[in-house]
This record gives structure tokens, C-alpha cells and sequence, in this order.
């Protein structure tokens, strides 16, 4: 029997809008520290506020974003929130006070918090339900080639020119991804009858065990995201955390060539059990990067750019499982509460880890921040394994 066609305009509209969405919010990540200490001259631990402030905003929006998603029309509240996500980087550009880019970045946590859910909601829309495991990761491997890309080119931009320039350029990537999608043509949503307000319209109560390893796998994440240029330079790694970058994105898009049809096969539990050991070995390796490059610079480079590989293997593994398995958990008129539960048990983590890793650097060492993320998913697989994975196999729908 033919599969169902995954690729079609829209699925190709809504990949080229997320990826550029994200290039323009990955060009920033790695260059606001240095911003923040630069410019505003703001500690380690000040700059992990600041910088989970637009976290802590996405989080706090992304329970009414599933909501009224669920509720109204989605594109156009997809086309509103990308308008607002891309006018604040015009506001950077305008910003001289720290009061006045810590207000803008909550705002943009907001509009992101807001433009992601409906993205990915819209996408589960477009594609046949048979292969969503794989149109998911193709999905999430936009995301990843944003962030080998967008680090990449934000770090040779912050070398080379002005952080104005940085800014100019994320909101060039966000306008053009905003044309993207707008030519997106979404399905007719049927109308949905209205029910008493719960706790269950916001999130999926359901899934929220799913969330607690999700968020234990995030917490680490936050860290290596933001701090990762910070930690290579200190160490004797300059200039290389693009590499870094480009590494990961090509361990995930490895992984996606069998990743998705596994999900689509049922072996959900089975991925995301694969992909937190190796992202264990990937955290307590990146920890011992600052001791081997203090013994020899050849081996301690090498490590560190290996390391990135196989962070993409294990990390490009478990995303499109994990966004799975919540979908899989709600039925079909609580698709943007289920998206929603997963972005907010992300986004819980990454706040986390952005504060928690500024803190223990500034405190201690860059290298005890990523040791305690390991700690962390050591911690989470016997959780998984032993409580999370027969909890999903009992209560999913399909």
C-alpha cells in the first residue's frame, strides 16, 4: 500500500517559516551573553535571569496559546503572533536601557511562547496522521539546521560587526519567514463545541508524567544552548562553537533518517530510552572537556566537536517522539493543549537551565554545570523506563 504523501506546498510553506522563525531566534542566543556583559556589563548570574526572563514569558503563554487554539481559527492567530515575535527585533535595535530589553525580551517570550504552539499545531494539521513521526522530525529538523546555522552566523556576526548588525539580521530572517506563512493554506477546522472551563483545556493532564522527564532532559539542554560559546572559549576553544553548532544539527539530521519511521512504528519508548543514554555519556563528556583540554588541546578539541555529534543523535531522536507521544495522549480537539503541554514542559526546563547554569558557572565551573546535567538525565531514565513508559502504553489513544 502507497504511503500517504507527506510532502506537499503547505508542509513546505510551514518548514521554510519555522526555520527561518528560528534562525532569527538562534542568531541571538549564542551573542546575548556577550551583549549582556558588554554592553550592559551584567554578571554571569544576572545575565541567566535576564536571558530566562523570555523563557519564563513563553511558558507562562503557552497554556492560553493551546487554548484558544483549540477554540478559534488557528492560522490567524499563527500569522498574529509571528507578526509581534518579528516586530520586537526591531525594538532591540531601539533598546539603550537594560530596563527597556528585559521588557522587550518578556514580550518576546510571549510572541514566542504563542507562534511556536501554533505552528506546530498547524503542522500536525497538514500532514496525513500515519506518518506524523517522520513529518515531525523533518518538522524538528528545520529547527536544528536554525540552530547549526544561527549560532554559527550570529557568532562570526558578533566578531566581525556591530550587535545592531545581529539584530538587523534576525528581523530580516523573521520577516521573510513570516511571507512563508502567510502562503500556508490550513484545513477548514470544524467547528468545536463549547465545554465548561477545566484544568484540562490548558494542559493535558495526561501528559504532564510524560513532562517531568522532558523537563529533566531540558534543564541540561538550557545550559548547552546558551553557555556552550561561553564554556568552549574559556576552556581554550575559540572561535569553534559554530562548529559546535553545525555538529549537533548533523547528529540530528542522522538521527532523523530513522528516528520518525521508528515512532511511526510504534517504538516510541524504545527512541526516547535510546536517546537519553546518549545524552548522559554526551553530558559527563562535555564536563571532563575543560580537564582534557588542560592535558592536551588536540584530544580535548577533538572530544568536545564529537561530543556535538552525538548530543545531535540522541537529542535529534527523542524531539519528534516526545512531541508524539504527548499528541498521542489527547484526542483530536486538544491537538494545541497537547503541543502546548510539551513547548511548557520544555520551556520549564530550559528557564531552569539557563538560571541554574549562570548560577553554578558563576559559583563554581562551567564544567559542574554540565556534570549536574548529567546527574540529571541519569536520573530520569530508570523514571522513564520504570514509570513514564508503561503510564503511555496504558492511557494513549492511538
Amino acid at each position: 500500500m502507497d504511503k500517504e504523501r507527506l510532502v506537499t506546498k503547505n508542509y513546505c510553506f510551514i518548514l521554510a517559516a519555522n526555520f527561518l522563525l528560528y534562525f532569527g531566534f538562534y542568531l541571538l542566543l549564542p551573542v546575548l551573553p556577550f551583549y549582556l556583559t558588554e554592553i550592559f556589563c551584567a554578571g554571569n548570574t544576572a545575565t541567566g535571569m535576564i536571558l530566562a526572563c523570555y523563557t519564563v514569558a513563553a511558558l507562562t503563554i503557552r497554556p492560553f496559546s493551546g487554548f484558544l487554539l483549540d477554540t478559534f481559527a488557528r492560522k490567524p492567530l499563527y500569522l498574529f503572533a509571528f507578526f509581534i515575535f518579528t516586530a520586537i527585533f526591531a525594538g532591540y535595535l531601539l533598546a539603550g536601557a537594560l530596563t527597556v530589553f528585559i521588557i522587550l525580551r518578556i514580550l518576546h517570550g510571549f510572541s514566542f511562547g504563542a507562534v511556536s504552539v501554533a505552528g506546530n499545531t498547524i503542522v500536525i494539521d497538514i500532514m496525513p496522521s500515519s506518518r506524523r513521526g517522520e513529518g515531525l522530525g523533518y518538522y524538528g529538523l528545520a529547527n536544528n539546521i536554525a540552530m547549526a546555522t544561527g549560532p554559527m552566523s550570529g557568532l562570526f556576526l558578533h566578531e566581525h560587526y556591530s550587535f545592531d548588525t545581529v539584530f538587523a539580521c534576525a528581523l530580516a530572517s523573521c520577516m521573510l519567514g513570516f511571507v512563508m506563512a502567510l502562503l500556508v493554506r490550513t484545513p477548514l477546522k470544524p467547528p468545536v463545541k463549547k465545554e465548561p472551563l477545566s484544568l484540562d483545556r490548558f494542559i493535558l493532564k495526561k501528559g504532564l508524567p510524560v513532562g517531568i522527564v522532558l523537563v529533566l532532559l531540558s534543564i541540561p539542554y538550557g545550559m548547552t544552548s546558551a553557555y556552550i560559546a561561553v564554556y568552549g572559549q574559556s576552556i581554550g576553544i575559540k572561535g569553534g562553537s559554530g562548529i559546535f553548532f553545525t555538529l549537533l544539527a548533523a547528529g540530528t539530521a542522522i538521527s532523523r533518517m530513522f528516528s520518525g519511521r521508528q515512532v511511526d512504528r510504534g517504538r516510541i519508548t524504545q527512541v526516547i530510552s535510546f536517546g537519553l543514554y546518549i545524552v548522559a555519556a554526551c553530558y559527563f563528556g562535555l564536563a571532563s572537556c575543560a580537564r582534557l583540554m588542560a592535558w592536551n588541546t588536540t584530544a580535548g578539541s577533538l572530544v568536545f566537536f564529537g561530543l556535538a555529534l552525538f548530543f545531535g543523535l540522541g537529542f535529534g531522536s527523542m524531539f519528534p517522539a516526545f512531541n508524539t507521544m504527548f499528541v498521542n495522549l489527547a484526542p483530536n480537539n486538544q491537538r494545541g493543549t497537547a503541543t502546548s503541554t510539551y513547548l511548557t514542559s520544555w520551556d520549564v526546563g530550559i528557564g531552569a537551565g539557563l538560571t541554574a547554569g549562570g548560577y553554578i558557572a558563576e559559583v563554581c565551573s562551567f564544567q559542574a554545570a554540565y556534570f549536574f546535567g548529567g546527574c540529571l538525565i541519569l536520573l530520569s531514565i530508570p523514571v522513564f523506563g520504570s514509570l513514564i513508559a508503561p503510564f503511555y502504553h496504558k492511557h494513549k489513544l492511538r
